[in-house]
Parts: structure tokens; sequence; C-alpha cells
């Protein structure tokens, strides 16, 4: 009962498999063929040797099969047994093919009953089979013996899942007739992976054991648990998606019954079966291995296009880097230069377009080393250079203290100079350690830019610890250099103060300043402190914040889209900005750390308004909170961009800053002339820095390290004198040039015997659905006695429908 026309779609799978064994599951294509899936001595075994006539398969008590073999029946002229293993050897003695299979077995399990998912592969040539390709897997168990884990039957489980859940994979579900069929591992297993049953055959055992009086005659006419798989029966009009085949006994078995005697006696008992003599032609073990072969076939067929299509994609998936690597020869002194060379260049080009910024293949996930380092020069070190002018109240007591020090005994009737020039020394002596930290920063960076892209040199360990430890080097060398030509630049600073330089408000303007200081602003504090006023018309940031002091009882901490401008901090429902939930101005807003709390994950600073004034509904400050600490930063030189500073600028209601318990008002006007004389010498300097700092750094650290890359790495590994030694490739490297040359040529292969095959064949169709409405529902529980079959036929015994989750339980 084959498939005319179609018979050589299984052997052609079969060469499919041996040209993709090379790269086991490497390629991850599932290859059409049948599991075979029962609970332990179900006579999976006994199946399997039917098919085949002879005994090959190991036997005893527990878990015998242990680890699932792959087993290809070819119809040949001669008989024999090939393994993968053991390529080119011959087993014409089936007691050596089973005790081959045991070893192999042990090989990787041991010898007490542990399990292992690695396949067996074995290939059987006799005349008296037909061409099928099965995959025999361990019997589900429940309970460990030996040395196996207490999870042993969740284990098996999963293995029998990775095959059966591929869509390929048709599943040969063997159940024995006396047990209950709504009781089924094999079933249960199937029904989960494949609910519709189009892809299970169930096979019935021991139909020869039932109970005097019982039979399987409704599980057998597909009306208990109906599957769509199968057979068209000769006298019954339904799909026969259940067959039945009677196997040897233990007893014949240890007898050595000839299994030709034992299909003739399976024959005989079909015929005489009052219950099955109808169905005879349509039972047993030569009728399964027709059908198998059939839907196989059929199975094949369908799959084949998409199997050739992910075939092809694979393939030039792997084509390019298949090309590189067979041109290639580890041990050519010409190749190992030409790689040397090429690794260099590239490891230069690629340091250059993270620093630079590149239009291809644009990081759309994380920033790049360029835009981490601009960051750093406009809004990290800015804002540091803000933190440390910031404490209005300790500059006015170190002014005071720095006048009367001056005039010592004396009254001093004119405001000193030596007091604005200590201070400001003093203000610009502060400036070394924000611009060391600006120093070591960038550099850090470029120590992550460069371990990023000498990844890409792990193929050659030698030469990638060489490009370390070289560009590290030259790195902190540079570091050094920069360190100390920041600190020159401090000292030229306070080499001179330069009273006459334009931008310096003067002695006249200083006094004049202090009379309007009553209406002095924040925005001009801030223009006066080196940050720019902002425009009132421009918005300074947009972003997403966390509102995270709100109690639970009003809503709970909850994201918003935060806008924040020049004169207010505004902020909606969602970024597309239609529903706003308030806006707050920034007229006497302060800002001020929160210190992290363990369980949270969030960065947190807060706002308040410093007239003690709710900041938000009842609320005296705002707590914002966001995902990392770069943009907690960010959003803290934002808001200092927009005028609000930190809390400890305390300026007194008129904003002149007057200082605390001082009596004298000649001191006062005198400390105020020299703090708006400071801010006015102290905006240039920070102007300065601001402007030469970044300068400093790209001329002396950043373009030096990026010329070092490109023009004098190669000669500085070439110095070392072991430039082929450096060229050794990595244990790993090997392993997957190999594996990639041998994918390659195993897909090219598969292609091939593809190619050579004409699929103008026809399939047998899928049978319709099986009207299953007639089964009546019940409660979800098991019967307490096993049903076994009986009744008059057309009146068939309620089986329990039970849920999925009751079959197959959460692992």
């Amino acid at each position: 009962m084959g498939n005319c026309g179609m018979e050589d779609l299984i052997p052609l799978v079969n060469r499919l498999q041996d040209a993709l064994s090379t790269v086991g599951q490497s390629c991850s294509l599932h290859l059409p063929q049948i599991a075979v899936v029962g609970g332990q001595s179900a006579g999976k075994s006994s199946v399997l040797e039917s098919f085949v006539g002879r005994d090959f398969l190991p036997r005893g008590s527990g878990i015998v099969t242990r680890r699932p073999l792959i087993l290809q029946l070819l119809s040949a002229n001669t008989e024999y047994g090939e393994f993968f293993h053991c390529k080119g050897k011959k087993f014409t003695d089936f007691d050596e093919i089973c005790k081959e299979i045991e070893a192999e077995t042990c090989r990787l399990t041991g010898s007490n009953k542990g399990i292992s998912p690695v396949p067996i592969n074995l290939r059987i040539y006799s005349p008296n089979v037909l061409n099928l390709t099965l995959v025999d897997l361990p019997g589900i168990t429940k309970v460990p013996v030996g040395d196996q884990p207490a999870d042993i039957e969740y284990q098996i489980r999963d293995m029998i899942m990775q095959f059966i859940c591929k869509e390929n994979c048709l599943i040969l579900a063997v159940t024995p007739a006396n047990t209950d069929l709504a009781n089924s591992d094999a079933l249960k297993l199937a029904k989960d992976v494949d609910p519709q049953g189009q892809r299970t055959i169930g096979v019935i055992t021991k139909l020869d054991l039932m109970d005097e009086g019982t039979d399987a005659r409704n599980i057998l006419e597909n009306r208990l648990l109906p599957l769509r798989r199968g057979g068209l029966l000769v006298f019954v009009c339904t799909y026969a998606c259940y067959i039945g085949v009677v196997n040897r006994s233990q007893k014949d078995i240890a007898g050595k019954k000839d299994i030709e005697a034992a299909l003739l006696a399976e024959k005989k008992f079909f015929l005489s079966h009052p219950a099955y003599k109808h169905m005879a032609e349509s039972m047993g073990t030569p009728y399964l291995q027709s059908i198998l072969n059939q839907q196989l076939t059929n199975h094949i067929r369908e799959t084949l296009p998409a199997f050739r299509s992910h075939l092809q994609s694979q393939l030039l998936g792997l084509s390019k880097e298949a090309e590189e690597y067979k041109q290639y020869s580890c041990d050519d002194p010409a190749r190992r230069t030409k790689t040397l060379l090429q690794s260099v260049q590239r490891l230069a080009v690629d340091f250059e377009k993270l620093i630079e910024g590149s239009g291809d293949k644009v990081d759309t996930v994380n920033l790049s080393a360029g835009a981490k380092i601009n960051r750093i020069f406009h809004e990290r070190f800015p804002y540091e250079l803000v933190k440390i002018e910031l404490d209005e109240k300790k500059l006015r007591r170190e002014i005071n203290y720095a006048i009367r020090n001056i005039h010592g005994i004396r009254t001093g009737l004119f405001t000193p100079d030596k007091a604005f020039e200590a201070i400001v020394k003093k203000q610009i002596s502060s400036l070394e350690g924000p611009c060391i930290q600006f120093v070591d920063m960038v550099s850090q960076e470029l120590i992550t830019t460069l371990y990023q892209c000498i990844n890409k040199l792990s193929s050659f360990p030698k030469l990638q610890d060489e490009t370390e430890r070289i560009v590290t080097t030259e790195i902190r060398e540079q570091e050094s250099k920069c360190r100390e030509q920041v600190l020159l630049l401090i000292d030229i600073q306070l080499a001179y103060i330069n009273t006459k330089h334009e931008d310096f408000i003067g002695f006249t303007n200083a006094q004049q300043t202090y009379n309007q200081s009553n209406k002095k602003t924040v925005a001009g504090m801030a223009g006066n402190h080196g940050v720019a006023a902002p425009s009132r018309l421009i918005v300074v940031r947009k972003g997403w914040l966390t509102i995270s002091n709100i109690g639970i009882m009003k809503g709970g901490a909850k994201e918003y889209w935060f806008i924040l401008s020049a004169e207010s901090l505004s902020w909606f429902k969602d970024d597309e900005e239609k529903e706003k939930k308030y806006m707050l101005p920034l007229d006497n807003l302060k800002l001020r750390d929160v210190e992290k709390s363990f369980m949270s994950s969030k960065f947190v600073f807060a706002i308040f308004n410093t007239e003690l004034r709710n900041v938000y509904k009842d609320y005296k400050c705002l707590e914002l909170a966001c995902y990392s600490q770069e943009e907690l930063d960010s959003w803290k030189a934002s808001l200092l961009q927009a005028g609000v500073y930190p809390e400890k600028v305390t300026v007194d209601g008129q904003g002149n800053g007057a200082l605390e318990n001082c009596t004298d008002p000649q001191l006062e006007r005198q400390v105020e002339t020299i703090r708006n004389l400071v801010d006015s010498y102290m905006s240039i300097i920070y102007k300065t820095v601001k402007d030469v700092m970044p300068k400093t750094i790209m001329h002396l650290m950043i373009n030096s390290v990026k010329e070092f890359i490109s023009s004098e790495l190669l000669a500085q590994l070439y110095a070392l004198g072991e430039c082929s030694a450096l060229m050794d490739e990595s244990t790993e490297q090997q392993q997957h040039r190999e594996e990639v040359l041998r994918k390659h040529a195993a897909l090219k292969e598969a292609l091939s015997v593809i190619g050579k095959f004409s699929t103008s064949t026809c399939t047998t169709p899928l049978p319709p659905p099986v009207d299953s409405s007639w089964i009546r529902p019940s409660s979800p529980t098991l019967p307490k006695k096993p049903v076994t079959g009986g009744g008059v036929r057309g009146h068939a015994p309620s089986v329990p429908r039970l849920p999925c989750s009751y079959y197959f339980p959460e692992h």
C-alpha cells in the first residue's frame, strides 16, 4: 500500500540527514520524521523490531532506551546495519547491533540508568522493510531508579518535547490496550503539542492481553479520542487513526520465537477475533508499516518546499563568512601579515567612528563614545564648575575674613585689592579638582571605547592582549600629559590677575551693581556665574520622570512626560503633550539631592520652594526619579541652565546675601563690592576654562590616541618581533571556522540532494475533522476503574475529557 511515485522521498530525507549530521543541531533544521512515544513497557521496542523482522533493541527492566535512537529503514537486497558513529562498519549480526546500542548509550549516560538527549543514528538495510525514518524515545517513567535524579520524569518529558514540538515531526503514540486510553501518557503529550490530532497516529498494543469479554473496538474505530491521521479502513466508513498490533509476549521473546511466526499469529488473531475480524485487513504490523510509510512520505512532500527555503536562507547567511575562511591559511606567513594589517586598520577605523560619529550602522540603543564625551564636555563639566561656586554664604565669609585680616589692627577706609586677589586665586585653585576629574572621565571613555573595538580581535588572543597593552599605555601617557597641561593652565591663570580684561566690570561698575542689587535676579546670577541665562522662549529639555513621593492613597508614584522651559516645569500624561497635568513656575525653586533608597533602583532628586510654599498640591517638595546616574546628572545640568540652583545657594529676601551678624555697614559694602568683582572675574575664568579644557583634551588625548592607533600601533606591534605568534588563532576561533566550513558544505550538499529530486508528485489529502460532538462532557476527574472498550457498536462508553492542565502539569 505504497504512495505511488513517491518512493524516493524517504531515502531523500535519509540522505539529507546524513549530509546534515556533521553539523548536529547548529543548523536548526528539523527534518521530517516519526517520533515513537509511549510509557515504559508499552511495546515500542516490539513494534520497531516487528518492522525490521529482527531482534536488535536492548531489553530489560526500568528505562532501557536512555538516548534517542534515530532509526532509518531502507529497502535493499542485503540485510545489515550501520551506525553513524562507526562509519564504514557493517553489522550483519543483529545481536552485535544490540550490544553496540548498549555500549554507545553507556558511553554518554553511564551504566546506572542515566539519560542523554544526544541521539544514536542507526541505519538498517533489509529486503523486508519499507522506507521509514523513526525516532525511538525513552519511555515515560514516574519513579527514579539508580543514579537518576528526582526529576527524571520531567527530564524525559522535556526530551520528548524537543522532538514532538517540531511541526515536521509525526507522533506515533503507543498505548497498551489493557490501560485506560484517557490515561495514556503518549496521547497526553501528543495532545499538548498537537491538539487537533493532525500529526498523531495512534498504535494500540497488547490487544491479546485484554480481559475476557472486553475489546478495544471503539478505540480502533476512532470513536473515543478522535485523531485525523491514518489510512482509510476497508469495511468501516471512517478514518482509522488507531491501528492495533499484537506483539510477542515476554515468554515468546525469551523463547526466541521467530518474528515471522509472530506476524502470522498476529494476522490469525485479528481474523478470528469477533470484534476485529471486520477490520483485520487494516490492523497488524504490516499494515502499520505501510501506513507509516505513506504518512511520512506525504508529510515529507508537504514540508519539502519550506525546508528547501530554510536551507537556502541559512546557506546565504553563511556564504560570505565561509568564502573568507576558505581563503584563509593559518600557516601562510603572507596571509598572517595581511590579516594583521587588516585587523589594525579595522581597529583604527572602528575607533574613529565611535569617537567622531558615523552615518552607517548607527546604534539606536546606546550612546557611542563620541556622544558620551560630548555630554561630558557640555553637561557634566559645566555642572561641576557651577557646583563649586554656588556656596554664597561661604564666599561672603571668606571675603569678610580676607578684608579684616589685610587691614589687621588698622581700620581700612578703602576696599583692599589684595582681598579681591586672594579670593580670586582661591576660587581659581578650586578648579583643579573638576578639571582633573574631567580628564579622568574622558580617559575612561577612551579605554572603554578601546575595549569595545578590540573585542573584534578575540580570534587572536595574543594580538588582542598586546594591542590592549600598547594602546592603554598610550592613553595613560597622554592622560598624564593632559593633566600636566591642565595644571599649567590653572597656574597661568593664577600667575596674573588681569583686571583690565574687557569683560571685567571694574570698580565703578561693581559699586553700581551693589546699588542695584535689590533688582538682581536668579537669571542675572546665572549670567554672572558663567551659566548663560536662557531665553524665555526656549524649551530646555524634555523627557520622562517619575514623581516618586506621592502616597499610595493619592495614586502612588507615576511616570510623566516633563517639559522644562526657561520659566516653568510642566508635565503631561504622555509624550504627545495633549493632556497637561500641571505647570510649575521656576521662581524661587531650588534643587536638592535625595539619597537613593535601599529598595529602589531609580535615582532621585527633589525641587522645593525657598519661601517654604507648596510646590505641588500639598507637597512641600517634588521628588523626581530617573533610571540612571547619567540621566540624573543631565537633568541637574538642564535645571541649572534654566536657573534652578542647588540648595546650598543661600541669599536673603532681597537677593543681596547679607552676611550674618555683620554690624559694620562699611565692611558689608566692601564685602559686596569684592563679591561682585569676584563674580565678574570668575565669570571670565569659567568661560575661558569651559572653552579651553575641551580643546586641550581633544588635542592632547583624543586626537593623539586616534593618530597613534592609525599610524604608530602597527610599528609597535612589529617592534615586538613576534608577529607570527601574534596571529595564532584561539581554539574557539579554529572550532568556529571549522564549524562554519562544515556547515556550509553540509548545506550545499543538502541543497544538491534536494535539487536532484523532482517534487511533481501528489499527496494524499489530510482527512476532514472528526465529528466529536456526540461525546458527552463530564467532570474532570479520573474514573476509578479503567475503561477498556466494550459496548455495542455506535454506543461507546463515555470517557471523561480532561483539561490539558490535568494531563500536562507545569514542570
